[in-house]
């Protein structure tokens, strides 16, 4: 199990606050003193183990073995067993045909703790087979996990299939009703009952998606006898169809989580690199907040953490006077053999180095020459300010060249229909021929179906988002965009947010509203702020995924505005390549087996 527990926000991360609701509802409302358990888990719960606890945090809730609820096992008779699982017909039938007969069962005793709720069906069910066995029987209400700190993610990727195919007829409603269910599960984790609001148009899925978790919100609240939460909250739910900023999702950001994700193999966290000695074994490294290195530099701009992981691993060496001159991964792994106390220290500085020299590798060749052309076409004007008068002209350049492999091309092009909102079907066709790219244009034509105009109509003319001005803000020039997400979270904060493009569905809460007890005459607007807002949350669902850059700017926002903290989610988290296979697949049909979730 990876480990978990601290976070960059220290106990107040989403890893620690998972664990700690884990401990509380689970192992402590099992607990007998001196008495060891086995753990049962689907692939749903295996995960969110994994996600916020290690194997050292079962042992000390008394936690011998953890099995899976799906496989055969051998019996253990004399123990008691904690079933922790999703309520779906699989992982019930792993349970009752654990306890078929009291002769033949596999434990003691069943502990059944659900991740949410269970229907009458699947419930009347497992208590006409095994209820001897079962001592006791729970939803514990956390259907999502936490990514990082102040990111969760629900793990549902085919929500976007079902969400923008024109296949599927409308959303499918199971689908939302779904996702609606495993957000309430974050609320009643965070103990919130924030105001829902949500972006309206192009496309009507957040409408829908926040009308029904205002709803669910509502009948948890009332149903939850125990909880002290009853009324609104100090917080908000902000609701957005991935449609809302198409930019971000292709652009190629050099900041270092984004950077690497985008251009090296990273997968499942893992990344994998060559050691520099004589042996040249292949080794594997988590990128996770376990690693404080990670979390110190996952956000800063790689020429900010080329600069910066030398001058750690100099003072590492030096400490001990281990080697002498320029510093190279070949004499640190000579200096990790004579001191295996720095070994673990060193190699997390090695690993980022490499993940930096790999990203520059890809940068030099190749994509240094894109940067410059993706900001100009998103931003619109060149690194002096000086508006880009052809669009095209700035786009060609990338397509003549033979380096770039499709994928790059495409994103290219996209970045280039976004900026002149729409293109003609002959300018299309033309960009399409010339790339030939016939095999996968669905890659570019495909996004109509997330609201984003990809041929210019007369009714497409809608007029472009007013940003935020940041010319004062210090950037690098290949570096100059900001998110669009990053404005929304500001503007929520500082109350700028249009009432008619982004619609509450319930009522807003008073620190939001302007009705805050503190008058602004008497106290400047950012004590105002902080105070009327202080201790509350900023919540971003988009439906559709989320980037690495999006992420991101949860942080800096929490950072710069340290009365609200911020916290993002979505149905999955993306990277360009990833994104734009899901937009192609979006007019492939798919079978009607094919199923929403992974372990039903």
């Amino acid at each position: 199990m990876a480990p978990a527990a601290a976070t960059a926000s220290g106990e107040r991360g989403l890893k620690s606050l998972v664990w700690q609701k884990l401990k509380t509802s689970v192992f402590d409302d099992c607990r007998k003193e001196e008495e060891w358990k086995i753990i049962l888990l689907d692939d749903f719960t295996t995960k969110l183990l994994s996600s916020c606890g290690k194997m050292t945090d079962l042992l000390a809730e008394g936690i011998t073995v953890v099995e899976n609820v799906y496989k055969n096992r051998e019996p253990v008779p004399h123990m008691k067993a904690i079933y922790l699982i999703t309520p779906t017909t699989q992982s019930v039938d792993g349970l009752i045909n654990d306890f078929v007969s009291k002769s033949s069962s596999k434990y003691k005793a069943a502990y059944v703790y659900f991740t949410d709720f269970c229907d009458d069906k699947l419930f009347n069910r497992m208590k006409s087979s095994c209820s001897k066995a079962i001592r006791r029987c729970k939803e514990i209400n956390i259907n999502f996990f936490p990514y990082e700190s102040q990111v969760f993610t629900l793990d549902v990727p085919n929500a976007f299939y079902h969400c923008y195919s024109p296949i599927v007829e409308k959303a499918n409603e199971t689908v939302m009703e779904q996702i609606a269910d495993q957000i309430v599960t974050l609320c009643a984790t965070l103990e919130e009952n924030p105001g829902v609001r949500y972006k309206s148009k192009p496309l009507d899925n957040a409408s829908k998606l926040a009308q029904l978790v205002e709803k669910k919100l509502e009948n948890y609240y009332k149903m939850d006898e125990r909880g002290k939460v009853k009324g609104k909250t100090h917080s908000q739910l902000l609701i957005i169809d991935r449609g809302f900023d198409p930019v971000s999702t292709v652009l190629h950001e050099l900041t270092f989580q984004a950077m690497a994700y985008d251009l090296l193999p990273i997968e499942n966290d893992t990344y994998k690199y060559k050691t520099e000695d004589a042996s040249g074994k292949e080794r594997e490294a988590i990128l996770e907040e376990d690693d404080d290195l990670w979390v110190k530099i996952r956000h800063k701009h790689i020429a900010d953490v080329l600069e910066e992981i030398p001058k750690l691993m100099k003072e590492v060496s030096s400490k001990r006077k281990a080697t002498e001159g320029k510093q190279t991964l070949s004499n640190l792994a000579q200096l990790m053999k004579k001191m295996p106390y720095f070994r673990k220290q060193i190699t997390k500085q090695v690993v980022h180095l490499n993940i930096a020299e790999d990203c520059m590798n890809k940068f030099k060749n190749n994509v240094e020459k894109l940067c410059k052309v993706e900001q100009d076409l998103a931003l619109g004007a060149d690194a002096e300010g000086q508006r880009v008068r052809d669009s095209m002209q700035v786009l060609l350049p990338v397509l003549l060249n033979k380096n770039h492999d499709s994928y790059d091309k495409i994103r290219a092009i996209l970045l280039y229909i976004f900026s002149t909102n729409g293109t003609t079907q002959e300018t299309l066709d033309k960009l399409i021929q010339k790339v030939q790219i016939e095999n996968d244009s669905d890659m570019i034509k495909n996004w109509k179906h997330l609201g984003v105009p990809i041929l210019t109509t007369s009714t497409s003319q809608q007029r472009k988002s007013s940003r935020r001005n940041r010319s004062s803000e210090e950037t690098y020039q290949l570096s100059r965009w900001t998110p669009m997400i990053k404005d929304v979270m500001e503007d929520t904060i500082e109350n700028k947010l249009d009432s008619k493009e982004w619609p509450y569905c319930s009522q807003c809460p008073a620190p939001w509203n302007g009705s805050g007890a503190v008058s602004a005459r008497n106290k400047p607007k950012t004590s105002h702020l902080d105070e009327r807002k202080s201790g509350s949350k900023l919540i971003v669902f988009v439906i559709g995924g989320i980037t690495y850059s999006e992420m991101r700017c949860a942080y800096e926002v929490s950072q710069a505005y340290k009365s609200c903290e911020v916290i993002i989610g979505s149905t999955h988290i993306i990277t360009p390549r990833r994104l734009l296979d899901d937009i192609k697949a979006l007019t492939v049909p798919k079978s009607k087996d094919t199923v929403y979730f992974k372990n039903e």
